[in-house]
C-alpha cells in the first residue's frame, strides 16, 4: 500500500515536471516566433543583402506609402532581403520579421504582407496577414511569384524580381476593391490666403475702428468749440490741447489698426502654411503601424 502510494506522488511529479518543461518550451518558441531577428525596419523597404539598387528602393517606397495612404483598411506590405537565414527555415525567420516589425495597423481589420528574400540560400516566402489572405490567397501569391520573382531572380535582376512582385500584389489587392474611402467635402471656409479670424473677431474689429471714428470726431468737435483751449490746456498738451493731441494720435493711428486687422489673419495665416509645408514635406520613417497578424498564411519557394 505505502509503494503503490509512492509510485503515484512519483508518477504525479513526473508528469508535473513534463508539463512545466513543455510550457517553457511553448513560451520560448512563441517568443522567438514574435521577436525579429532583424534589426528594426528603417522603411518599408529593407536591403541587408545590397541588390536593390537606390532608384528602384526609391520607387518601391513610394509605392508602398501610396497604398497605405489610399486604401480603406490600410494595407502595409514590407519587403526585406537577407543573405542568409542560417540554420533558420526562411518561414519560422520571415515569420517573426513580420510580427516583430508589427507589419500592419493596430485596428482590428489590419490587412499586410512581408516579402522576405536570403540570397545565398535562393529562397523567398511572402507572409500574409490574416486579414489581407481574401485579397491575397496562398495560391494566388505563389503563382505571382513564379511568375514574377522567380524568372528574374534567375538572372540576377533582383530589383526588376521584387519590384514586378509588389506591383503584382498592388494589383491584385487594388482589383479587389480595396480603396481609399471617398474624403469628405470640408466645410466652406476662408479662401487660402485670406485671414481666418477667431470667433467674435470681426466684432471687436469693427467696434474698435468705431470707437476711434467716436473719438476724433469729439475730440475734433471739443477743439472746435467753447472759445478753444486754455493758456494752461495749451501749455500742458504742447499748445493743441487735449482735443488736438487726441484728434492727431487717433488719426495718425486709425490707418494702422485697420491694416493690422487687414494683414493680421494673413501673417497667422502664413506662419501655419509653413509649419504644416514643412511637416508635409518632410520623408522620416514613422514605423509599421504594430499589427503584426499573421497566422502562417502565404507562399513561398526558391529559384
Amino acid at each position: 500500500m505505502k509503494n503503490t502510494h509512492l509510485r503515484r506522488k512519483f508518477t504525479f511529479l513526473l508528469v508535473t515536471a513534463a508539463v512545466f518543461v513543455g510550457n517553457i518550451g511553448a513560451n520560448a518558441q512563441t517568443a522567438a516566433q514574435n521577436n525579429s531577428p532583424l534589426p528594426p525596419a528603417t522603411g518599408f523597404v529593407n536591403d541587408y543583402a545590397g541588390v536593390i539598387d537606390a532608384s528602384t528602393k526609391q520607387q518601391l517606397e513610394t509605392k508602398l506609402t501610396n497604398l497605405r495612404d489610399t486604401t480603406d483598411p490600410k494595407v502595409e506590405i514590407a519587403v526585406a532581403v537577407v543573405k542568409t537565414t542560417g540554420d533558420r527555415d526562411i518561414f519560422d525567420y520571415s515569420l517573426a520579421v513580420a510580427r516583430g516589425w508589427g507589419i500592419g495597423t493596430k485596428a482590428d481589420d489590419n490587412p499586410s504582407a512581408l516579402l522576405f528574400v536570403a540570397i545565398d540560400d535562393r529562397k523567398y516566402f511572402t507572409q500574409v496577414s490574416k486579414d489581407l489572405e481574401d485579397e491575397l490567397p496562398d495560391g494566388i501569391v505563389g503563382s505571382l511569384q513564379r511568375q514574377y520573382l522567380v524568372p528574374e531572380f534567375k538572372k540576377g535582376n533582383y530589383s526588376k524580381g521584387i519590384s514586378d512582385t509588389i506591383d503584382a500584389y498592388i494589383t491584385t489587392i487594388r482589383n479587389k476593391g480595396n480603396t481609399a474611402a471617398p474624403q469628405q467635402t470640408p466645410a466652406a471656409g476662408p479662401v487660402s490666403g485670406d485671414s481666418d479670424f477667431p470667433p467674435g473677431c470681426g466684432i471687436f474689429c469693427c467696434s474698435g475702428i468705431f470707437l476711434v471714428i467716436l473719438l476724433i470726431y469729439f475730440a475734433k468737435a471739443n477743439r472746435g468749440g467753447g472759445g478753444g483751449p486754455s493758456a494752461k490746456d495749451r501749455s500742458r498738451w504742447g499748445g493743441g490741447g487735449f482735443g488736438g493731441a487726441a484728434a492727431n494720435a487717433a488719426t495718425s493711428a486709425l490707418p494702422w489698426i485697420i491694416g493690422s486687422i487687414l494683414s493680421g489673419g494673413g501673417s497667422s495665416s502664413s506662419s501655419s502654411d509653413s509649419s504644416w509645408g514643412g511637416s508635409s514635406g518632410g520623408s522620416d520613417w514613422g514605423g509599421f503601424g504594430g499589427g503584426g497578424d499573421f497566422g502562417g498564411g502565404g507562399s513561398g519557394g526558391d529559384w
